[in-house]
């Protein structure tokens, strides 16, 4: 917990997520012990998915997976394919680096680590919502985090707000792509 002065000389505190990423242990584990809570804000095509089991089946581990405790589990931000494609081979172990951050952290480091290749508007949006509906993280603060405009924060949590249940559905089994969405403007049910 934090204790600052706001812009207006009034006391505010907040919860700063733990942002060093400082690698604590890296170690071989089962793939099913590692979890994907995170893959909820990504999108995962099946073309893909079976690229990385090629790859690993060909060149074997290339990088280990990036994952963070959370209590006394360990979570994925980097690497939910590969751990997928481990599970798939069924392979016995995968290198993974363990870091101290905790679910707010993993997820800014989730956007950081995936910055070259990029993430989806959609995946954006599902991140800021996580950001802020599950860890309670405000939109300026998102904003701050991630280096980031506020608008952009606000237009991307408006985004994951307002598309209906059956369009996310949609989205995930790939029957719509990620990009229609949003390009369309198709968020409400009854698309």
């Amino acid at each position: 917990m934090v204790t600052g002065l706001s812009g207006y000389g009034r006391a505010v505190s907040c919860t700063l997520p733990r942002m060093s990423g400082e690698l604590t242990a890296s170690i071989e584990l089962a793939p099913s012990e590692l979890g994907e809570s995170l893959s909820a804000v990504r999108l995962c095509a099946p073309a893909a998915q079976q690229q990385m089991q090629l790859s690993l089946s060909r060149l074997g581990q290339l990088a280990p997976v990036q994952a963070y405790r959370m209590g006394s589990a360990l979570e994925i931000f980097d690497g939910i394919k590969r751990t997928r494609a481990a599970r798939a081979l069924s392979w016995p172990t995968l290198r993974v680096e363990v870091h101290a951050i905790d679910a707010p952290g993993a997820k800014v480091r989730l956007l950081r680590c995936n910055e070259v290749s990029g993430l989806s508007e959609l995946e954006e949006a599902w991140l800021v919502r996580s950001l802020y509906r599950e860890d309670g993280v405000n939109q300026p603060r998102i904003a701050q985090l991630l280096s980031r405009h506020k608008s952009w924060v606000c237009r991307r949590l408006a985004l994951a707000e307002d598309l209906s249940d059956e369009l996310t559905a949609s989205v995930r089994l790939g029957l719509i792509s990620a990009t229609a969405v949003v390009l369309s403007g198709l968020r409400f049910s009854g698309w």
